[in-house]
């Protein structure tokens, strides 16, 4: 429970600051996470990324003000962070579907999104399969690249990192340096507050690795999900492992990498680990 208190007091975090930048590492810290992790939280919970959450919450606020008549498209513009009338006028109509100058027009409708609120629901007594190990800190080898600070903005980066590791030949390089646990291909999302966040395709090496960026993996315990599948199959068990293991779980989120490891990389029929980094509440 004070897991799902912690996200409640986020959300009252974000209704307080509406008309200002959203700090996302002070909402991590709020939650006791990583400002990555959140939004990874908040998209499987809530099923909207975090900023579109905030868009529509500032759209909604926004309605109301043109509805009073009072002040000047441009000054609420403003009020909620858009400096340009046509940033703020393509935002509304992405909510609203019609343009702020629409809506001081009488009978006009418009939509409301109300503030989100987060309750542990009972679910499916479907099972999760899961060990705890603990591991030292080990290295891993690879490519990488910058990752944006809004997850949304990534969506399209990981996907064509693996497209092009596996025409370019980086993937059967990689394969060949493999020579520690965790045994499988990587992809690890190293995206604490206090470094520049990236995403790694990587193996786990002690080799000399021309030509590739290192990256050392610190020291935690893991929370480690087995699944198979396609690589939609992945995305629905990080989904159930964030709504549905971790609340009631004993553990909350530990400043280390998510990591995917892939025992059997075929898109269509593969083998992989799921390692949530965790720590005892």
């Amino acid at each position: 429970m004070e897991w799902v208190e912690r996200l409640n007091d986020s959300m009252r975090y974000i209704e307080e600051h509406l008309t200002e930048e959203m700090d996302y590492e002070r909402l991590g810290r709020i939650a006791c996470c990583s400002a990555y992790h959140f939004q990874r939280m908040f998209t499987y919970m809530a099923g909207i990324t975090l900023s579109e959450y905030v868009r529509r919450r500032k759209m909604s606020l926004a309605a109301v003000d043109l509805q009073g008549g009072k002040e000047k498209i441009v000054d609420i513009a403003e009020k909620y962070g858009y400096h340009s009338p046509t940033a703020f006028n393509r935002a509304f109509q992405g909510v609203h579907g019609i343009a702020p100058s629409a809506v001081r027009s009488e009978g006009v409708s418009v939509k409301s999104f109300p503030p989100l609120a987060f309750t542990i629901a009972v679910k499916g007594a479907e099972e999760m399969n899961y060990r705890i190990e603990t591991k030292e800190s080990f290295r891993i080898v690879g490519v990488s690249a910058p990752l944006q600070q809004e997850v949304e903005k990534n969506f399209m980066v990981v996907p064509q990192m693996w497209q092009d590791a596996v025409t370019n030949g980086t993937i059967e390089k990689l394969a060949g340096l493999m020579d520690t646990p965790p045994m499988g291909l990587l992809g690890v999302s190293a995206c604490g507050n206090e470094e520049q966040w990236k995403y790694f395709i990587a193996v786990s090496s002690t080799k000399k690795a021309e030509g590739f960026e290192e990256y050392q993996i610190p020291a935690s315990a893991w929370a480690i999900f087995p699944g198979s599948g396609t690589n939609q199959s992945i995305q629905e068990l990080e989904q159930r492992i964030i709504s549905e293991w971790l609340p009631t779980s004993g553990y909350e989120y530990a400043n280390a990498p998510d990591i995917e490891v892939y025992l059997n990389p075929d898109p269509q029929n593969a083998r992989y680990e799921v390692w949530i980094p965790v720590t005892k509440k």
